[in-house]
């Protein structure tokens, strides 16, 4: 089982490699928000610092949302998704190796790239740290749970406009740990307790968001 999860996540990120569209436009878009908002709102820096995690945030987050649409559609489309059903490993251990292997293209760009979207803001160089921390956990939660909508709507012609809106309100609880997390570093205190809140948040889709990711493939397949 183990050869087999090895087999795609090695396949996903050759294919990944390939096209690269998939994972640069979800980045260019992240650093596109992040550029954008004090244009709009303010330049005035200490206004960009109060709201440096919350922009930081929102643009991962739709960044993510923005990528997860393709998880599964290039092997719906291709008919290779069918094959993996046909597999002896469990499907949800091959969903698990998409996932990680999307979010290694896509969510830990975003982290590699955040420290400079921090300093774009005025983030406090010690709260730096904390925001890649939370991104870093973060964004796999977010992936994992967002393969669930993209598994419901893979055989949807429109269904990528349905993948923010099923997965949305699920990660509004990563979404406000994650900034409070980093506004407290920024205040000088302990960020142990929201860390440790998203790593049981990062455990909990682990643990169940590949086996219901699993069963909505078959009930897409299924036509059900």
């Amino acid at each position: 089982m183990m050869q087999v999860f090895a087999e795609v996540l090695r396949r996903d990120l050759r294919v990944g490699m390939r096209q690269a569209s998939d994972w640069l436009n979800p980045l260019v878009f992240f650093l596109m928000v992040v550029a954008l908002v004090p244009l709009a709102v303010s330049p005035a820096p200490e206004r960009l610092q109060a709201m440096a995690a919350g922009i930081v945030w929102i643009a991962a987050l739709l960044a993510v949302l923005l990528a997860m649409d393709g998880l599964f559609r290039s092997d719906f489309d291709d008919g290779s998704l069918e094959q993996l059903l046909l597999t002896p490993a469990p499907l949800s251990l091959l969903v698990l190796a998409k996932v990680l292997a999307h979010w290694l293209q896509t969510g830990l760009t975003l982290v590699l790239v955040a420290p400079v979207a921090a300093l774009l803001l005025n983030l406090p160089v010690a709260a730096i740290p904390v925001l890649c921390l939370t991104l870093l956990i973060g964004t796999l939660t977010m992936s994992l749970v967002t393969a669930i909508g993209a598994a419901l709507t893979v055989g949807l012609r429109r269904g990528g406009v349905l993948v923010p809106l099923i997965s949305l309100p699920l990660h509004i609880p990563v979404l406000i740990f994650a900034t409070a997390a980093v506004q407290t570093a920024m205040s000088g205190l302990p960020v142990s307790g929201f860390l440790a809140l998203l790593a049981a948040f990062l455990v909990l889709a682990l643990l169940f968001a590949p086996l219901a990711a699993a069963a909505a493939l078959r009930l897409s397949l299924s036509g059900g």
